[in-house]
């Protein structure tokens, strides 16, 4: 027995699973990024996307962008705006992006629910 209507919509009062967020910043990443918005990439945004490099196949990708573009997706988390390119969404869907300080480096990193797993030195991954 089907649960749709005769559009393919499903039935009314059948609840749909939410989807997760896109991408969501912890409270290092909105700070770091709220600085570099304020000084020297005032008007610019931060793009991420992914790129097909490294030894596991994929790898994190970020630009600076003047304007969303076309394909971009637009995410804002605890007041800062990133966009996401669109052909990066279905690998980054749930992704909490951070801002992390070791003692001999520091940068943004990813925790991503979607990786199946990372190459040894941690720069690519795949799904």
């Amino acid at each position: 027995m089907s649960t749709s209507t005769t559009n393919g919509t499903p039935a009314a009062g059948k609840a749909r699973r939410a989807l997760p967020p896109l991408m969501a910043l912890t409270d290092a990443a909105a700070e770091r990024l709220r600085g570099l918005y304020a000084k020297g990439r005032e008007g610019m945004t931060l793009r991420i996307g992914v790129s097909t490099k490294g030894c596991s196949g994929l790898s994190y990708e970020m630009t600076w962008a003047e304007a969303p573009g076309p394909g971009d997706e637009v995410v804002t988390d605890k007041g800062v705006t990133v966009l996401v390119d669109r052909k990066a969404s279905l690998f980054l869907i749930g992704t909490v992006m951070d801002y992390e300080v070791k003692s001999l480096s520091s940068g943004f990193t990813f925790v991503n629910p979607n990786e199946k797993g990372r190459c040894g030195c941690g720069e690519s991954f795949h799904v």
